[in-house]
């Protein structure tokens, strides 16, 4: 009897230790940290249910709510006007040593043009109509034609247009030869001011580029699971795996409550490593990756929250309260 007291007694202590050493009000309140993302700046919402990678999300968009498209210089400067701290765009590289900042990898969803994106010179994509595919009614009207045209930016241009904003670049591929053409790319343009930039991608080209940048914080769909899948399997224990080290860690919100330390202990075990979290929307299955995306999904974020906020509505969710710039 007295054997089966000292069990239990030693395994209530087990617990309780696990639960102290993981308890997020004992740490810091990171509240102060925390950051919104506006995903493509301020665009075009659209229904998500179905969406995959070949689907032409332009022609199925909600009705507009305000004049902006995705990934253009002044989708970023309202978004920045609205609140957001970082800017999340996509780019592709041209046959002629550019970076175009561009979500598809072909050309005839969104705009009068045709091809593979990758495939054309600048001087051809800026002369396109990035407006010309966008329609919320099956195709019976096309409220962005003619207002966007040459409107494609260069990555350049946005670097230079917001010298002190700070960005998520997605490269689109996994190509190695793109990873070294970025490198080589950020090193003329933007050379003194990579503190602001961070990249993501996925499987080699993504890797290399973490490897030839090492000041620049980099992500990958596949660390990401890796980190998570690790992390609430040890994560009791305070440890934070290696590919959780020095990137950004999406936690989807209908997961937190498995995440050990969430959120405080949690961020600030990010922290140490060089890493932070960035909270999306709740994963549904057969649905593309939501954000926080209205005022409901804000107010349970937990207030001590420090880590990044994923918006798919900033005019929403951002400081300005919806008043467009």
């Amino acid at each position: 009897m007295k054997k089966r007291h000292i069990i239990a007694s030693g395994f209530g202590l087990f617990i309780c230790g696990i639960y102290l050493l993981n308890a997020s009000w004992l740490a810091p309140d990171a509240r102060a940290g925390r950051q919104l993302l506006a995903h493509r700046g301020l665009h075009q919402t659209f229904d998500s249910a179905g969406v995959t990678k070949d689907t032409c999300t332009a022609a199925r968009i909600d009705q507009p709510r305000h004049g902006y498209i995705e990934n253009t210089l002044p989708a970023i400067e309202a978004a920045l006007a609205m609140g957001a701290d970082i800017i999340e765009f996509d780019i592709h590289p041209t046959v002629d040593g550019e970076f175009v900042v561009f979500h598809d990898w072909a050309l005839s969803c969104r705009t009068d043009g045709h091809g593979i994106t990758r495939k054309q010179t600048l001087t051809y994509l800026k002369s396109l109509d990035i407006g010309y595919g966008y329609t919320a009614d099956g195709g019976e009207t096309y409220p962005f034609r003619g207002q966007f045209i040459g409107a494609m930016p260069t990555l350049n241009e946005v670097l230079t247009a917001f010298p002190k904003a700070h960005f998520l670049i997605n490269i689109k591929s996994k190509s190695t030869e793109e990873a070294r053409a970025l490198t080589k790319y950020l090193a003329v343009h933007d050379p003194a001011n990579r503190a602001r930039l961070s990249v993501y991608g996925a499987g080699a080209g993504i890797s290399l580029f973490s490897e030839l940048n090492p000041d620049i914080k980099t992500m990958s769909k596949q660390a990401a699971k890796s980190c998570l899948k690790a992390y609430i399997l040890t994560g009791w224990s305070g440890h934070m795996p290696k590919p959780c080290h020095n990137t950004y860690v999406p936690v989807p919100a209908n997961y937190t409550w498995m995440v050990w330390g969430y959120p405080n202990r949690f961020e600030a075990r990010l922290s140490k490593v060089g890493s932070r979290s960035i909270l999306m929307g709740p994963h549904i299955k057969g649905k593309a990756n939501s954000g926080i995306d209205n005022l409901d999904a804000l107010r349970k974020v937990p207030r001590t929250y420090g880590g990044i906020i994923w918006t798919n509505r900033i005019d929403l969710v951002g400081s300005e309260g919806g008043e467009m710039p």
